[in-house]
């Protein structure tokens, strides 16, 4: 039998192609690495950009997520890898945003 023939006769296999649940009217999404709370189990961190000197990230309850995709793998130039996610955060819900800052003296003259 030829490819040709085996491509005539091969039968179609009807799929049900995977519709993921619509977020978008309820849920705000979020991107970053995820990383695991240092001391409280319910939570979750997003790292926004992790291999930036500014480290920022959100902290969300992790019971107000109600779904995550996974989105390509960043990797740095020396090689490292970090795994990248999207974070559907239920709206109305309360989230911590935390960036990192210099402690200066904001007045000219230092007083």
């Amino acid at each position: 039998m030829t490819v040709k023939n085996l491509l005539k006769h091969a039968e179609r296999f009807e799929v049900d192609t995977y519709k993921p649940p619509d977020f978008r009217e309820n849920h705000v999404s979020f991107m970053g690495a995820p990383e695991k709370h240092p001391y409280a189990d319910d939570k979750i961190i997003l790292i926004q950009d992790p291999f930036s000197a500014n480290i920022s990230y959100y902290e969300f309850a992790a019971a107000d997520v109600a779904g995550v995709e996974e989105l390509p793998n960043l990797v740095s130039s020396e090689g490292t890898s970090v795994k990248m996610c999207r974070v559907w955060v239920r709206k109305g819900s309360i989230g911590v945003r935390s960036a990192p800052f210099i402690v200066e003296d904001t007045t000219r003259d230092g007083r």
